[in-house]
């Protein structure tokens, strides 16, 4: 399948923070776009940018179930499964199912249809690594009865999938592993560390550092992730293995509110409390196949997209409106 025959794209878990992303993208570039999105962890407000588009169309769906009838697709996106710890956390055997289930009904359906299927799979599935920085030969440290694993283990199945669905040759299948992303439209309740911090500096609250702020990761803007999805999603060979998608430059937890003080102005204080369980101590993607096989690497550095996601909180959130938001219990992981 040649990438200029693609015509329309398919998105599972369009609504979300990446999800929505893609969808711009690919509406901007031509597309015809059909989102499905649970909204369970998600809102339409993402797609307010493009829910006027006559290209695109919305079916509120959980792909657990099997596809509505009348789909057509020549490419195919999965994102859909919350990535936020907190949220998944909250339904921990939905969100395993989502993973399973709703990864199996879309391979079914890429099947049919003849569409090549790119499956959004996740860092976590390196768990709390003994290797790195984390290449894709290295098969991970993961705890499998933790309060994480619905969502490490869950991905880690679906990579399963999609490569029994490739060895058979039932599928076109591309498995991209993300490692942190953020950006605009993040959720102040999303529970990660670029969200919580932003929007605790905002409303003059603690910024909390969990752990002892030792523990690094790598942020990818979410604007260079799309670029690599494409890239891959265009790349005619279908790899059997899955490829890192960040930023490989890692940085300790306890670095982040210095800079995220200083663009916001804010009087906040930095508070520790404990380390969730499980919470990875390192993450760093090795992107070598990436650069090599995609021409893919991050052009947008941290301050640059942490300024635009300070401004985009700032224009859509209210600090009285961050302060409601948040739940109390939330938890500043990966």
């Amino acid at each position: 399948m040649k990438a200029r025959s693609f015509r329309t794209a398919l998105v599972a878990g369009g609504a979300g923070f990446v999800g929505s992303h893609l969808c711009d993208r690919l509406i901007g570039e031509g597309y015809r776009v059909v989102c499905i999105d649970s909204l369970l962890t998600s809102t339409l407000e993402n797609l307010s940018g493009v829910l006027c588009e006559s290209r695109f169309s919305f079916v509120e769906h959980d792909v657990i179930k099997p596809l509505p009838r009348g789909l057509t697709a020549d490419v195919v996106f999965n994102l859909a499964c919350a990535a936020s710890p907190p949220l998944y956390q909250l339904d921990p055997i939905h969100t395993m199912m989502t993973s399973v289930v709703g990864t199996n009904n879309l391979l079914l359906f890429a099947a049919e249809q003849g569409a090549r299927l790119l499956q959004a799979s996740t860092s976590e599935v390196y768990g709390n690594p003994a290797v790195h920085p984390q290449p894709e030969t290295y098969f991970g440290n993961v705890n499998p009865f933790g309060p994480r694993a619905c969502y490490d283990e869950g991905k880690r199945a679906a990579e399963a999938l999609c490569f029994d669905y490739l060895r058979l040759g039932m599928a076109d299948v591309r498995v991209a592993r993300i490692f942190n992303t953020y950006g605009p439209r993040l959720r102040a309740s999303d529970g990660r560390v670029i969200s919580n911090m932003i929007s605790q500096a905002l409303a003059d609250e603690p910024i909390t550092i969990y752990g002892d702020g030792t523990q690094t990761r790598s942020f990818c803007y979410v604007d260079d992730l799309i670029d690599g999805f494409m890239r891959f999603i265009r790349h005619e060979e279908a790899l059997p293995h899955p490829v890192n998608l960040g930023n490989p430059t890692e940085l300790a937890i306890a670095e982040i509110p210095a800079l995220i003080l200083k663009m916001t102005g804010s009087r906040s204080e930095v508070v520790f409390c404990p380390l969730p369980t499980d919470d990875p101590c390192r993450r760093r993607p090795d992107i070598a196949l990436a650069r090599g096989r995609l021409g893919w690497q991050p052009k947008v550095g941290l301050e640059e997209g942490l300024a635009r996601t300070v401004a985009w909180f700032r224009l859509v959130q209210r600090p009285e409106a961050l302060r409601r938001e948040r739940a109390p219990s939330e938890r500043a992981a990966s």
